[in-house]
């Protein structure tokens, strides 16, 4: 039957006072103005209590913390975080000891590669494509291929293999370069490696034995990172599902085998929200008792105010 029209009373209702109420937006939570010749951190103070610029302080503590207290903190990249140019502002960080150990995928040890050798890198696939000169520059199939083949006979990854090399050549634009730094420094890289989706695949060079062989060791060398980092920091930077997949399964090794990696502050950067790193680096990892936090932005602005911000938090 149908309903009818019905006035309804609310005389009744019940309220109560304002102040009584829990309420999300606080006063003491705005933002402030920023003063004039303020520092990062006085920008950062600035800013409301609220929603991501909450999150945003959240990871500079997380990463200040586990920098004062040597808990690890672990760094997947994605290629994107390269082509942005944050190579030096990371090679810093390294230099700093804010980097433990870095995971990362073919494209972009491709990318940093490049940077090294020329100081430049990212072709435009869209002119190249159509006559097929995609991916074929000459140095970039030949050097890394070759890099990986020497490796897999000496029982190296794919990372250890190709800083290991960068370091004997000295480029000329090695200080632009993660993977130099890394060599130089002693900080462990893990490449992994999907077959066919880079363009060193492309080129008669590439050896499908060695490249699994390598890229399998690396994730034997990831897990037994991820398995020292109770406590500790892991960091997806701009990679929507290499790392993030290849992070949780190593997580997963290493708690098969006892390593308890419990409270683990989890942190995904990137310029969008994928579903990989939100399951897969914030939500199963931290299920327990961890810390997960996601931060949205874009690379170039983001990267390098974060750590602006977390250098001031430590002094400098």
């Amino acid at each position: 039957m149908p309903f009818r029209y019905e006035e309804f009373d609310l005389s009744g209702v019940a309220t109560y006072p304002l102040k009584s109420r829990t309420s999300k937006a606080r006063a003491e939570d705005f933002a402030r103005p920023v003063p004039d010749g303020a520092t990062v951190r006085a920008l950062l103070d600035s800013l409301p209590d609220i929603l991501a610029a909450a999150d945003f302080k959240a990871v500079v503590r997380a990463i200040a913390e586990a920098k004062t207290s040597d808990g690890g903190i672990v760094w997947g990249l994605g290629a994107h975080v390269i082509k942005t140019g944050l190579g030096p502002v990371l090679v810093d960080l390294m230099e700093r000891g804010f980097v433990s150990a870095l995971a990362t995928n073919g494209a972009a040890i491709i990318h940093d590669f490049e940077v090294a050798l020329v100081g430049a890198t990212s072709e435009d696939v869209d002119d190249t494509l159509g006559p097929g000169r995609f991916g074929m520059a000459e140095e970039t199939g030949r050097l890394l291929n070759a890099a990986i083949n020497d490796g897999v006979a000496s029982g190296l990854g794919v990372g250890q293999a190709v800083t290991a090399y960068l370091a004997t050549k000295e480029p000329q634009f090695a200080r632009a370069s993660v993977l130099c730094a890394a060599a130089r420094l002693g900080i462990p890289v893990t490449v992994h490696v999907a077959i066919g989706t880079d363009i060193i695949h492309m080129h008669p060079e590439a050896d499908g034995a060695a490249i699994g062989a390598t890229t399998l060791r690396d994730f034997h060398r990831l897990a037994a990172t991820v398995a020292t980092l109770d406590q500790g920091v892991f960091v997806n930077l701009g990679s929507a599902v290499v790392i993030p997949e290849v992070f949780v399964k190593a997580l997963n090794v290493a708690r098969n085998l006892g390593h308890k990696v419990g409270k683990l502050t989890t942190i995904d950067m990137d310029f969008i929200r994928h579903y990989r790193p939100g399951v897969n680096v914030l939500r199963r990892p931290t299920e327990d008792d961890g810390r997960p936090i996601q931060l949205t932005g874009h690379h170039e602005i983001m990267f390098p105010l974060l750590f602006s911000a977390v250098l001031e938090e430590l002094g400098g």
